[in-house]
């Protein structure tokens, strides 16, 4: 059984998809709109256009998936599914993305390998990765709103942005290492605040103030 709708930050209500099948298709749509990359494309359907996901649950599992082995947008689809249809959902999210995609690959491989020694067709590739890079740059802006409101505060979270923009874009240090290093720290920091929040809430407002001017 799916989980019962929610509501975003802006008090929008979200809905749940009404079926495996309707999971496989919003998936497959989703997959052959992907050129260039389907994490814009999946942002704007998930969250925008089906209202399955809040903008928070999104980045919430797109940051879990970039952790995890394997491709982040198939860690996704297998947790959207599994979020709402458990085995079976995450089965059909996953056949959605991947296997009419497939098809479309294995085509695209031989026309490749067949014009690749074509000045036209390179420039042509080149020009669809500017227009991939300008999808995901696009993406990120959306989804920064919402890293306003973490609990490294709008300056940590900032901060730790533009440290990994050094480390991988600059430095070209291993993503691996950035992840467990920077995400890690990140990761131990919101959990210090979040407690830190959790342990004022508890305490009676005069001792809560004694131990924050202590």
């Amino acid at each position: 059984m799916s989980p019962a709708p929610g509501v975003d930050a802006a008090g929008a209500t979200l809905r749940a998809p009404a079926s495996c099948r309707e999971l496989f298709t919003v998936f497959t749509r989703l997959a052959l709109q992907g050129f260039g990359g389907v994490l814009p494309v999946a942002q704007r359907e998930l969250v925008e256009r089906q209202r399955w996901l809040s903008t928070e649950q999104f980045l919430e599992m797109l940051a879990l998936g970039q952790v995890l082995p394997g491709p982040n947008v198939i860690n996704l689809a297998l947790m959207v599914g599994q979020r709402f249809f458990g085995l079976r959902g995450a089965l059909a999210a996953m056949a959605g993305m991947i296997c009419v995609p497939l098809i479309g690959v294995l085509v695209l491989a031989v026309f490749a390998a067949q014009t690749q020694r074509h000045a036209a067709v390179n420039g042509a590739l080149r020009g669809m990765g500017v227009v991939a890079a300008g999808l995901v740059l696009a993406t990120a802006l959306r989804l920064s709103k919402p890293l306003m409101r973490s609990p490294l505060s709008a300056i940590g979270a900032a901060a730790v942005v533009a440290a990994t923009f050094v480390a991988i874009g600059v430095l070209r240090w291993p993503l691996v290492a950035v992840v467990l290093g920077l995400g890690g720290a990140a990761f131990a920091a919101a959990a210090w605040r979040l407690r830190a929040a959790g342990r004022a809430q508890a305490l009676p407002p005069r001792q809560a103030k004694d131990d924050a001017d202590g």
